[in-house]
């Protein structure tokens, strides 16, 4: 598909219409508080409401709903080793679209997903989601958008309390307690949370714990915000469903439930606290903002009879000071924002055979990694009714990396150590945006960029032809993006689309069939679409949505050396589709108040074919199918609360979103099979 050709459908989109919207959404992923709607970007408001009468369980389900987003999930199991991509990386989609609580950054620094489940939907104010922006403002990991989670505030006047208890297929069960008092200028909450599920596969029990705490103070033009937080996850891993057509392997079929991999298992232990001050000095703001996050993560791979055992703590500690500066010159009016972001990133991995010996461990990996990045973003009201974005951010990155290696410790026989590594890296991003409204109705937005992202701590630390250990620290990957968009915002019903196109360049990416390359820089790649998505209200009950979205991702040029070793060599890549990307993403809803207390809603997702992962050369000559999944919520209120059914892929589709090819046999792929039709029970008290 031409970029050209996109702007043209885009513009056919261009008729006249008379109603308006004058209502403000009010976002924070912009480090300061500014009306989406006014933005010069694509950008969803997800409301307390919208989650609320949704049929999806986790964050990533709620969040495929929305054009531009797919999910890769491995069991289907409350969001565990769960990843959202948007607008087509792939496999690394979770390394190029930033997810932040509350503005703070919560994609790590290693290859570990997300932590969805210690984020529950019951506890979510509303999610913001900016596509295609955000690399000034939050530099590395960025460059697809950003998608800000917003935590319930404790400053709800008055004493609160709420339990929410769900039973589902599985054996599942969930249960949220929440509590909040606000009076005057002080405010404080907390909740606790907790999920036990036994999952659609074999060994693939999953037990999360989640606590949280919250204070905000304010006074004058001061405000303080205190948060604290901590989770706990033991989860089950059963592997994949192994195919092979040349000898008749085939165990998708066979078993889709079983367990390949029976003793398998991690556990993910975490804790936050945060700190952010806000003062006014007239119409000028600052924020200052200190962070501190730990993760402690666990995990045994038994790998038939030759074990795994790995220990691995990341701690982050980041201090955000940002100041906003309101001016005018002539008519235009500005809105500065100046600001800087220093973090601090400490990895330490004890890598082992057995969880009995971790505390003499065969290899200790230390790695360090400090950011210092400054930045500035100018909004600018211009005459007309027209608004502009200016920005710039400058960041440097320092790695220092160390491997210790006890050759007496236990199954340390062959083990090697990498040669200790240190480089400093920098890298800068730049925006300008321009949105027009041509009346109260409509408006057109436009907007390039430049991204980029860091090598992370999971991808420098590789063996080399001759299986020895060693850092390779990669070349930052950067992107320029350039998108087009209409809008039109009616007093009932919206219409957006949206044009875009970026140029990948030094992608970070596993190459699999090269002998001692492991992560490397990828050649030129490209991703470009259309996006579609309105709403309508045929009536004062019904409210209708959809969404489509194009992605076309692919390489430009290149080719993977390849090795004896595995599939081939030489693998040409030019022209080749970026696996798990699908090309077509078609999303629909619907929400019914039948009678004010009783309300149905409905969602479709309908998802086309995709390479799967480590078929870049597109020769595999199988693609994970297509599917679709329908989702359906009854909920009734009452005076003290609420009861809901809900019903996820009610016409019980078979299907995976993700599938990995086999570098070294030819035909042999691992798909991740996800529940059939599940049927859940909840319900929600109100004191």
């Amino acid at each position: 598909m031409r970029f050209a050709w996109s702007l043209a459908v885009l513009a056919a989109f261009a008729f006249p219409v008379y109603s308006q919207n004058d209502d403000s959404v009010v976002v924070n992923a912009t480090r300061f508080p500014e009306d989406a709607r006014r933005l010069p970007a694509s950008t969803t408001v997800l409301t307390a409401d919208d989650i609320k009468n949704s049929a999806a369980r986790t964050l990533p389900e709620l969040l495929q709903e929305q054009v531009g987003i797919t999910m890769k999930d491995f069991y289907g199991n409350n969001g565990a080793v769960t990843s959202v991509d948007l607008r087509g990386f792939g496999v690394t989609g979770p390394q190029n679209t930033l997810i932040l609580l509350d503005g703070r950054r919560i994609t790590d620094i290693d290859l570990t997903s997300v932590q969805w489940s210690a984020i529950p939907l019951a506890g979510i104010e509303r999610i913001e989601i900016l596509r295609g922006t955000g690399a000034v403002l939050y530099g590395d990991g960025a460059s697809t958008g950003v998608i800000n989670i917003v935590s319930r505030s404790p400053l709800k006047e008055g004493p609160n309390l709420e339990a929410f208890g769900r039973a589902a297929t599985f054996n599942t069960r969930e249960g949220q307690l929440y509590g909040s008092y606000a009076s005057g200028n002080l405010g404080i909450n907390a909740s606790t949370y907790g999920y036990a599920s036994d999952g659609y596969r074999a060994n693939n029990r999953n037990e999360q714990q989640n606590n949280t705490a919250s204070v905000r103070w304010a006074i004058g033009d001061t405000t303080v915000d205190l948060r604290v937080g901590g989770d706990s996850q033991d989860l089950r891993l059963p592997g994949a469903r192994r195919i092979q057509p040349s000898i008749g392997l085939n165990e998708y079929v066979a078993d889709p439930r079983g367990a390949q991999t029976p003793l398998d298992y991690a556990s993910r232990d975490g804790k936050r606290a945060s700190l952010a001050l806000g003062q006014r000095f007239g119409d000028a703001e600052l924020n200052l903002g200190l962070d501190w996050r730990n993760k402690d993560q666990r995990s045994y791979f038994d790998q038939s009879g030759f074990p795994i055992y790995r220990a691995d703590g990341l701690d982050v500690t980041s201090f955000t000071p940002r100041l906003r500066i309101p001016f005018a010159t002539g008519e235009i009016r500005h809105r500065l924002t100046l600001g800087a972001d220093l973090v601090a990133w400490r990895y330490d991995s004890r890598r082992s055979n057995l969880p009995e010996n971790v505390n003499q461990p065969i290899n200790r990996v230390r790695t360090s990694e400090d950011t210092q990045a400054f930045y500035f973003q100018d909004l600018l009201d211009l005459p007309h009714m027209t608004r502009m974005t200016l920005g710039w951010r400058a960041e440097r990155v320092r790695y220092a990396a160390s491997d210790t290696l006890d050759p007496t410790a236990p199954g340390a026989l062959f083990a090697t150590a990498a040669p200790a590594a240190a480089e400093t890296q920098r890298q800068r991003a730049w925006e300008i945006g321009l949105r027009h409204a041509l009346s109260p109705a409509w408006s057109l937005f436009g907007r390039a960029g430049r991204s980029f992202r860091f090598v992370n701590v999971d991808e420098i630390y590789e063996n080399d032809a001759f299986f020895n250990a060693q850092f390779q620290i990669l070349r930052p990957q950067h992107a320029l993006t350039y998108e087009a968009g209409a809008e039109w915002r009616g007093a009932r019903h919206s219409l957006r689309a949206t044009v875009f196109n970026t140029e990948v360049r030094d992608e970070i990416h596993l190459d699999p069939f090269t002998t001692g390359v492991g992560n490397t820089n990828l050649p030129p790649s490209r991703r470009q679409g259309i996006e579609l998505d309105g709403s309508w209200r045929a009536t004062e009950q019904i409210r209708l949505t959809m969404g489509y979205a194009y992605t076309d991702a692919k390489f430009l040029e290149g080719v993977l050396a390849g090795s004896p070793f595995a599939i081939g060599t030489n693998l040409n890549v030019a022209g080749k589709h970026v696996p798990l990307v699908p090309q077509h993403k078609l999303n629909a809803g619907f929400l019914w108040d039948i009678n004010g207390s009783t309300q149905l809603a409905g969602a479709l997702a309908s998802v086309s074919s995709q390479y799967m992962d480590n078929d870049e050369p597109n020769t595999l000559g199988v693609k994970i199918p297509r599917y679709s999944t329908l989702d359906m919520k009854l909920a009734h209120g009452f005076s003290w609360g609420r009861i809901a059914l809900t019903a996820n892929n009610l016409l019980g589709s078979h299907y995976y979103t993700y599938a990995v090819r086999s570098a070294f046999i030819a035909d042999r792929y691992a798909v991740y099979p996800l529940p059939g039709r599940t049927v859940g029970l909840s319900a929600e008290f109100k004191m």
